[in-house]
C-alpha cells in the first residue's frame, strides 16, 4: 500500500538554479547602440587622419569611409614635432606610475584591510579625504615643491608626486577586506610567514585581477594627462599630450595631422587595454569556478 501511493504520488521537480531568460531584441538592439555610440568617436578620428587636409575642408559633406593618406599624415607627425621623444616620456611616466601604484597601493591596502596598528582607521579618513581636494588647489605647492627639490623640467617631476594614490589606496584595502578571508592571513601567519610572504602568497593571487584594473587606469590617467606636465615640462621634452598640442598650435590647424597624431597616441592605450582585459576576465572566470 504505501509502495502504491509512493507510486501515485506526484513528484517533485529538484530544486536548482534558476534559469534567466536571454535577452530580448530590445536590449541587444540597446547594447549596439551604445558601442556604436562609443566606437564612432575613435573611428571619425582615423577616417579624419587618413584623408588629405583639402578633401575634409573643402568636401561640402564629410566622408566616412578612410581615405588613402594614414601614412603620409603620419608621417607629417613625426616631421614636425619630436614625436618619438614624446612617445619615450609618455611610456616612461605612464608605466611608472601604474607599477608603483599597483605596488604601493596595494601593500597600503594589506596593511589597512588587515593589520591592527594604532590610528589605523584615523590615518585611513585622512587618505580618503585627500581625495576630496581639487588637484587645481594642489598645483601651485606641488609646483613649489618639485622646484625646491631641483625635478622641475624633469620626468621625475610627473612621476614622484604620483607614485601613490589615495584612490588607488582605497581601492585595494576594499579589494583585500572583500577577497581575502581573515583565516588565511591568520593559516599563513601560523605557518610562520612573516608579512611581506603573506602579502605575496596569499593576499596578491587573490587580487590581481583588481590590481589589473587599477594599473589601467593609472596608466590611461597619467598617459592622457595633460595640465601637469604643460606645467613641469618645457615643451622640448613633454610627454604625448604635449606634442599633440603643439601640432594644434599656430593660426591653422591642421585637423589632419592633428588627429593622425592623435590615432598613434591612442595605439598604446588600445593595446595595454587588450592585455589586460583577457587578464581581467581570466580571473573573474577563475573566482566563478572556485565559488
Amino acid at each position: 500500500m504505501a509502495t502504491s501511493l509512493a507510486a501515485t504520488r506526484p513528484r517533485t521537480r529538484a530544486a536548482g538554479p534558476r534559469r534567466h531568460d536571454s535577452a530580448g531584441p530590445l536590449a541587444y538592439a540597446l547594447l549596439a547602440a551604445v558601442v556604436l555610440a562609443s566606437v564612432f568617436p575613435l573611428y571619425w578620428t582615423f577616417v579624419v587622419a587618413s584623408h588629405s587636409d583639402n578633401s575634409v575642408l573643402g568636401g561640402s559633406t564629410p566622408s566616412l569611409v578612410p581615405g588613402g593618406h594614414l601614412l603620409e599624415n603620419i608621417r607629417r607627425v613625426f616631421d614636425t614635432v619630436d614625436f618619438w621623444k614624446a612617445l619615450g616620456n609618455s611610456f616612461t611616466v605612464a608605466g611608472s606610475t601604474a607599477v608603483s601604484n599597483v605596488l604601493l597601493s596595494s601593500l597600503a591596502g594589506y596593511a589597512f584591510a588587515k593589520l591592527r596598528f594604532p590610528g589605523r582607521d584615523a590615518l585611513l579618513v585622512v587618505v580618503i579625504t585627500t581625495v576630496m581636494v581639487p588637484t587645481q588647489l594642489g598645483i601651485i605647492p606641488l609646483y613649489l615643491l618639485v622646484t625646491d627639490m631641483g625635478l622641475y623640467g624633469k620626468l621625475s617631476s610627473l612621476i614622484v608626486p604620483a607614485l601613490v594614490s589615495a584612490i588607488g589606496v582605497f581601492w585595494m584595502r576594499q579589494a583585500m577586506e572583500e577577497n581575502i578571508p581573515d583565516e588565511l592571513i591568520e593559516a599563513a601567519r601560523m605557518d610562520g610567514a612573516g608579512q611581506l610572504r603573506t602579502f605575496w602568497y596569499v593576499a596578491w593571487p587573490g587580487v590581481r585581477s583588481v590590481a589589473a584594473v587599477l594599473g589601467m587606469f593609472t596608466f590611461m590617467f597619467a598617459w592622457n594627462d595633460y595640465f601637469w606636465p604643460l606645467i613641469a615640462l618645457p615643451p622640448e621634452n613633454g610627454t604625448v599630450q604635449i606634442a599633440l598640442n603643439q601640432l594644434a598650435a599656430g593660426y591653422y590647424t591642421d585637423y589632419t595631422l592633428m588627429l593622425a597624431g592623435v590615432v598613434v597616441s591612442v595605439v598604446p592605450v588600445l593595446a595595454l587595454f587588450a592585455v589586460l582585459a583577457r587578464r581581467i576576465v581570466s580571473g573573474v572566470m577563475a573566482g566563478a569556478v572556485k565559488g
